[in-house]
């Protein structure tokens, strides 16, 4: 997985990438990683999307896997950086429908051990929210380059998690408390398909 890329990055239409470990979403701690498990982040404009889906890395990865999942996404919002990159340019006014959320965050050295104590509560609060269909961790590295991939029913089951739940609120105060972030982003998106299980 890891020797694509380059050949992701270089393809044509594609602005950003990036290829992610994930865990099975019960923890998000390190020991949560699924060696069997792989994301595939791709922003590129809609004329190649197809051509993507049939291209050489991707048949490769197909013939590797027993499953695939594949969202298409349009972004809704997007605060921080990815890279020292924004990624992601709204092109979605809002969404009716299912929303995915994506997290991304480079925890600095001294905030590890604070963050991971925070985050049993956050993790229990969140698969107990109404409206979450799905959530996996995803990453650059199982150490320090960590996020969240979350599918929702709706904005507001999502609003509901993230502002009005005491764990996850608890977390966001002690983040600017703390500072234990060197980098983050949290990005919205409306969903335009859905194929395959997460």
């Amino acid at each position: 997985m890891a020797l694509n890329r380059r050949k992701v990055r270089n393809y044509p239409g594609v602005t950003f990438s990036k290829l992610l470990g994930c865990g099975t979403g019960e923890r998000f701690t390190p020991s949560d990683a699924d060696p069997l498990r792989w994301g595939m982040l791709v922003v590129l404009d809609e004329d190649h999307v197809d051509a993507f889906d049939k291209s050489e890395v991707v048949l490769k990865w197909r013939e590797n896997s027993h499953s695939e999942f594949r969202a298409l996404l349009s972004p809704i919002s997007s605060h921080g950086q990815w890279s020292k990159r924004e990624p992601f340019a709204a092109s979605a006014q809002s969404s009716d429908g299912a929303i995915v959320a994506i997290t991304r965050a480079r925890i600095s050295l001294l905030g590890n051990l604070r963050f991971w104590k925070a985050v049993p509560e956050v993790t229990k609060s969140l698969h107990q929210s109404p409206g979450l269909i799905s959530a996996i961790g995803i990453g650059e590295a199982p150490i320090g380059l960590q996020g969240t991939f979350s599918v929702w029913e709706s904005a507001q089951a999502l609003r509901d998690f993230a502002y009005k739940g005491a764990a996850h609120s608890q977390v966001i105060a002690d983040t600017q408390k703390y500072q234990w972030y060197s980098e983050e982003l949290f990005a919205r998106f409306a969903v335009l398909e859905l194929r395959g299980t997460l």
